[in-house]
């Protein structure tokens, strides 16, 4: 004999009410099984349910209970919001000490109903009074400018991509819309070194050239790279504005490259978080550790390769919302 256990099908509305008629009749609790082929214990709970509530349909599920209180969700919220980089770990120990037990899940799930989310923390430059003036005058010179403004710049910066650049992520716990709060931010400075140096640039209609900088970068160099590199990447993409950091625009006046009918746009310091070629940058190193190169030569070709395949759908992304980078600066002062 095999016996199958399962979860029983719910039954019928005008069958729940037959059997209530059928009681109502005198039929007895032993005869209506028999006559309508239901279990006497299913019968037994329709007639009770009818008896007590005056209906024969399945009542609401309240759901199972929250694991955690609503006094010890109301802590971890204030915990989180007065200190975003607590990690789940030191929540789970605040609220054992307490007395409950449960998950990281069960609280990431308590902090996603109330609008708060594990994210990676923006890095923004670190700025100083005479920073933070010119990138509020820069945005209120720009903050109007049309979408076709920006789609007609080129955008260049060097990056530095490390060999074995994965590192541990850090996260804070934030609500949507406040990813440039101060709190939720990163704060980063410029530094020398690493394993490779690539100079790169890109526009809304096409990707520049990419540069890897061998050895040690000296003005020569840069000159270099400005007047071969960028002018070159300008010419090809039919771009007749550059944005260009402090020093490369010393370097490019040097070079006369305003005699060359390029324009400048005036940049203001500290400002890589303006620049969208700083995302492009980010999702280059993703794609280029994925693929786990193992040496310095290896790193090179496949920067090179993955620059290659820089979509249009990925530019277009980068540019057209860019206003909104201009008004994170205005609400963030």
């Amino acid at each position: 004999m095999h016996c199958m256990m399962g979860k029983s099908k719910e039954l019928s509305k005008d069958l729940r009410n037959l059997i209530v008629a059928k009681h109502t009749e005198g039929i007895g609790y032993r005869r209506i099984p028999k006559l309508l082929k239901v279990p006497v214990s299913t019968i037994g709970a329709i007639i009770r349910k009818w008896k007590e509530h005056g209906i024969t349909i399945n009542l609401p599920r309240p759901g199972a209970p929250r694991k955690i209180s609503d006094r010890g969700v109301r802590t971890i919220i204030r915990r989180v919001l007065q200190q975003p980089r607590t990690t789940r770990g030191e929540l789970q120990k605040e609220l054992e000490s307490a007395g409950t037990v449960v998950s990281k899940k069960t609280i990431s799930n308590a902090l996603n109903r109330h609008g708060l989310h594990a994210r990676t923390p923006r890095k923004t430059p670190f700025l100083k009074k005479k920073h933070v003036e010119a990138r509020l005058e820069f945005v209120t010179q720009h903050l109007d400018k049309p979408m076709t403004f920006w789609e007609k710049i080129l955008w260049s910066d060097e990056t530095k991509i490390e060999l074995f650049g994965c590192h541990k992520t850090q996260h804070v716990w934030r609500k949507n819309g406040t990813a440039h709060h101060p709190q939720n931010t990163t704060p980063t400075v410029k530094f020398g070194g690493g394993s490779i140096m690539a100079w790169g640039c890109f526009a809304a209609c096409g990707t520049g050239r990419l540069h890897i900088i061998e050895g040690i970068m000296t003005g020569e160099k840069y000159r270099d790279i400005l007047d071969q590199n960028l002018l070159s990447s300008a010419r090809l993409l039919k771009m007749k504005r550059v944005d260009l950091s402090a020093r490369q625009r010393s370097q490019a006046h040097s070079q006369g490259n305003k005699k060359k009918k390029i324009k400048l746009l005036e940049w203001p310091s500290q400002s890589p978080d303006l620049n969208p070629i700083e995302n492009l940058w980010k999702d280059l190193k993703i794609r280029v550790h994925r693929r786990d190169p193992r040496n310095l030569e290896d790193l090179k070709a496949v920067c090179v390769d993955e620059w290659a395949k820089i979509t249009p759908e990925q530019r277009i992304r980068l540019v057209s919302p860019y206003r909104r980078r201009l008004e994170a600066v205005i609400t963030n002062k």
